[in-house]
């Protein structure tokens, strides 16, 4: 098959676009992801903030405040590649609703903590939750707005800068 000069002929076996599903609405869509990668950002933040009064409730010495923080960067750095390819074998949806839930349960886990050692344990593991819901959760938003301008839009909305700036 040849085509006209300067263009380049489509595949006869081509998959036709992808037809948006009447369930599909965007605005929604958008705003769970980047309110859970804000909640994922701001979390360090918070922490930082928290810390004297963690380590006066918890007896918690200035080494163990330092691990309180270093649990979950350590986690959460180590495991961000991972957490992308996980996102990319077993599907991102599946992947970034696993981490928000295993987030949310470490979270509820570092609330309750009544000893030193829980925190950090559920730091580490808000650590690695983030890391796996971090890398679906952008490539959700780079998938579910279709061309340039849909995912210009969907990343100029305010609270996706904060998963993109550094934490404390």
């Amino acid at each position: 098959m040849t085509a006209p000069q300067g263009r380049t002929a489509a595949p006869e076996s081509a998959a036709p676009a992808a037809v948006p599903s009447p369930h599909h609405r965007p605005g929604i869509v958008l705003a769970v992801i980047v309110g859970c990668q804000l909640m994922i950002g701001v979390d360090t933040s918070i922490v930082t903030i928290a810390l004297p009064n963690v380590g006066d409730g918890l007896g918690l010495s200035a080494g163990g405040l330092a691990w309180v923080q270093n649990a979950y960067m350590l986690a959460f750095g180590g495991l961000l590649l991972l957490g992308g390819r996980a996102g990319d074998v077993l599907g991102r949806r599946r992947v970034f609703a696993a981490g928000i839930a295993l987030f949310t349960a470490a979270s509820l886990l570092g609330g309750l903590a009544g000893a030193g050692w829980v925190l950090i344990a559920a730091r580490a593991l808000q650590g690695v939750a983030a890391a796996v819901a971090a890398p679906s959760a952008l490539a959700l938003i780079a998938t579910s707005f279709g061309g340039a301008r849909g995912r210009a839009r969907s990343a100029s909305c305010p609270p996706s800068w904060a998963s993109a700036a550094p934490s404390a």
